[in-house]
């Protein structure tokens, strides 16, 4: 199996799992400034427990990413200043730009998920066939 899992990276995906939950939850209930810090701490503490320490550290202070990590950086400054919805868009781009070279393994993990990857692989027949149960 390509993808195996130690304990330490169950634990890093939980908790990366755990500060999405919590972001998503502080975006429902308007922004609310405890949960989002919440979920930046479980984010960044499970990505840190995922790659390690050392890993994470040299993917923040990696001379490319340094747009990313400044972006992300900034955003959870603006949430520490109240300004939440300023914080969580500067976070996103930040976490699209720093983790802009996982996409390609992202890519290949996705598509060997049963029905998700199938989706993936064909859009453009999955929507050709919802046009023709809708007409």
């Amino acid at each position: 199996m390509p993808y195996e899992l130690d304990e330490q990276k169950k634990v890093g995906l939980g908790l990366i799992g755990f500060g999405i939950f919590f972001t998503f939850l502080a975006i429902i209930l308007f922004f609310d400034r405890g949960l989002l810090a919440l979920g930046n701490i479980f984010w960044l503490s499970g990505v840190a427990i995922l790659l390690g320490w050392r890993s994470m550290l040299q993917l923040f202070t990696n001379r490319r990413n340094y747009k990313g990590t400044v972006s992300f950086l900034v955003g959870l400054f603006f949430i520490f200043v109240r300004w939440p919805v300023v914080g969580i868009l500067v976070e996103i781009y930040g976490c699209f730009v720093l983790f802009s070279g996982f996409w390609p393994s992202i890519k290949a993990f996705l598509y060997q998920i049963p029905v998700l990857g199938w989706i993936l692989q064909y859009p453009m027949l999955l929507i050709s066939q919802f046009r023709r149960s809708s007409s």
